[in-house]
């Protein structure tokens, strides 16, 4: 089947009309993962509406603090200390995302880290719809062992030159979403476009990292409400140890979580697990970092016997959720 899609996606057909009309396929580096973390490095690859690249643009960030882990994305402070600001880069930034599909390998972390710059910076991305290249993967059928980038890119012959280099891992990327894209198109796939909420205020706990010129802005856990689309999936009942998450799963959180909430949430949404606001019966799994608290969730865990892991369990489970057609 894929290779009847793969030498389909290479003859002229009619492209689907519901198809976006434009890309911009999007890296980041960071200094972390969480909310309070800061991008250091931003490339994007413009492409149009089959794929072909347009253009492309990297620019190093000075995050005003220390860059985390330089042994993955190796840039120190030296080289940083003279990069511009976030807000320096911002209308820039914008030019090559305004209209276009944001595309991201695990699209949600690079939109959040994004739109949490813009909202430091007081200004709003323009970015209406993501589209990640692991969902799409997924869609296809494409024959993974894992859900990596260097596997991406090794799966349709393309060479990674500096992995964690923003600028690297955008052009992989790109010459892997052309064959993708090509696939989905000849195979009349649903592209897994999800929408971009961004973030109209923030403020920053961490005081003394605040860079100057960012008006005062501290750090909170803000969010805008929103309600999330019905899961498609049926649940197909608890979460057993030592087993893979299936989709249609009913996953709740509980407490402070090191990632930003709105992404874990999105990460399990995107995976196709039924994010719940509450626990009950039907609950399949209940993430929390602190298992011994008395929050009313944790205490209904323990009434109805609901499995509890932590937020690092659930990062590794998330990267290999099982179908729910599978079975």
């Amino acid at each position: 089947m894929l290779e009847d899609r793969m030498r389909a996606a290479s003859s002229p057909t009619a492209w689907p009309a519901a198809y976006p009309k434009g890309y911009a396929v999007v890296d980041v580096e960071t200094t972390g993962l969480a909310r309070e973390d800061r991008i250091i490095s931003a490339a994007v690859y413009r492409v149009d509406a089959r794929g072909e690249v347009e253009d492309h643009w990297y620019t190093l960030v000075n995050p005003q603090r220390d860059p985390g882990p330089v042994w993955i994305h190796g840039l120190t402070s030296d080289v940083l200390e003279g990069a511009p600001l976030f807000p320096e880069i911002a209308e820039e930034f914008s030019a090559r995302l305004d209209g276009r599909v944001l595309v991201a390998h695990n699209a949600v972390f690079d939109w959040q880290m994004i739109a949490r710059e813009y909202a430091r910076a007081r200004r709003e991305a323009p970015v209406r719809q993501r589209l990640c290249t692991i969902a799409l993967s997924k869609e296809l059928g494409l024959p993974l062992p894992n859900h990596k980038l260097e596997t991406l890119a090794a799966h349709f012959g393309v060479v990674q030159q500096r992995a964690h280099h923003a600028l690297d891992d955008a052009r992989v990327l790109a010459e892997a979403f052309r064959p993708s894209l090509r696939a989905a198109a000849a195979g009349e796939v649903r592209l897994p476009l999800h929408e971009c909420r961004p973030l109209t205020e923030w403020t920053d706990r961490s005081v003394p990292r605040q860079p100057a010129g960012y008006g005062g802005y501290r750090q909170t856990s803000w969010r805008p409400a929103r309600k999330r689309p019905a899961c498609p999936y049926p649940n197909p009942g608890r979460y057993e140890e030592g087993k893979r998450l299936r989709q249609g799963m009913r996953v709740a959180f509980s407490g402070d979580t090191s990632i930003e909430r709105d992404l874990l949430e999105d990460r399990a949404t995107e995976a196709g697990l039924h994010v719940a606001t509450s626990l009950s019966r039907l609950t399949s799994l209940l993430v929390t970092n602190d298992p011994d608290s008395g929050t009313s969730k944790v205490v209904k865990a323990r009434q109805f016997g609901t499995p509890v892991v932590d937020e690092a369990a659930f990062g590794q489970l998330l990267g290999d959720v099982e179908p729910a057609s599978e079975g």
